[in-house]
């Protein structure tokens, strides 16, 4: 909703101080939506056991990343809005707890691996990742529409590889740490008190790693969005039409990545 709205003239202490104004749309009528199509009491912890969201923002005062967790809080239409209060489309950002204020994830990471990685990290890990912003391009831009489009590709796009390659270097590390692991253990004479005792702190900080940080990404495998042509409002066009042919699109990538990826076993 434009910010300059005549019924904003009673709400808006700043609506005739528009020098002052951080932001010009006023998000919030999305929370209308949101409940009319989310069960919150689902997105909390013990909420419901097989449903989990995470979503992520950023500090707009100290520009680190806000990780919203439904196992570990209630998740509220506060929290998405605040993932969704992107600054240059000059939405407000959105104070989620007591002066942390919050504006959209992407301004760090769009595709936030880590937070994946972090989520279930005892488990392997096979990632399918969407691709709103694609990588790739066929050709250099023609105009300097193009240019300002193919630049917000490469700000969106997906940025995780070095996650892929640390997370295997983790993971060759703990397969190292894990055979030193095994061997001291045979060393150690349990039936010696003090032995005993060594071997207990040693073996509480082996299960701390392995578990904490044990994951290994098995595959990541990508759902690119297609580009017949740039278009300078694609992440700004919420019509209905162009929401559908995105769903369908993605169901159609999707079932094609899963078939080929059960194909492959």
């Amino acid at each position: 909703m434009p910010r300059w709205r005549p019924e904003y003239a009673i709400t808006d202490p700043q609506y005739l101080r528009p020098s002052e104004w951080t932001y010009l749309y006023d998000h919030s009528p999305l929370v209308k939506t949101l409940e009319k199509y989310i069960d919150y009491n689902k997105l909390q912890p013990n909420g419901k056991p097989n449903a989990r969201l995470i979503i992520t923002a950023v500090n707009v005062l100290t520009s680190e990343p806000l990780v919203f967790d439904s196992s570990k809080q209630q998740i509220t239409s506060k929290h998405i809005l605040a993932t969704t209060g992107y600054p240059r489309y000059y939405f407000p950002w959105v104070e989620v707890e007591k002066e942390v204020y919050a504006w959209d994830g992407s301004l760090l990471s769009n595709t936030p691996l880590r937070e994946v990685i972090d989520a279930s990290p005892a488990k392997d890990k096979r990632v399918f990742l969407v691709e709103n912003y694609p990588r790739y391009s066929d050709r250099l831009p023609d105009n300097l529409l193009e240019v300002d489009h193919r630049t917000r590709d490469i700000m969106f796009c997906d940025k995780t590889l070095h996650n892929k390659r640390l997370a295997k270097a983790i993971t060759y590390y703990l397969g190292f740490i894990d055979e030193l692991y095994h061997m001291i253990e045979d060393r150690f004479d349990l039936e010696n008190v003090e032995d005993k005792e060594k071997f207990e702190k040693i073996k509480a900080k082996y299960k701390k790693i392995s578990e904490e940080h044990g994951a290994q990404i098995k595959g990541l495998h990508y759902i690119s969005r297609d580009e017949p042509f740039p278009d300078l409002y694609e992440n700004a066009d919420f019509s209905i039409g162009t929401i559908r042919a995105c769903i369908r699109e993605g169901e159609l990538k999707t079932e094609q990545i899963l078939k080929d990826y059960v194909g492959s076993l």
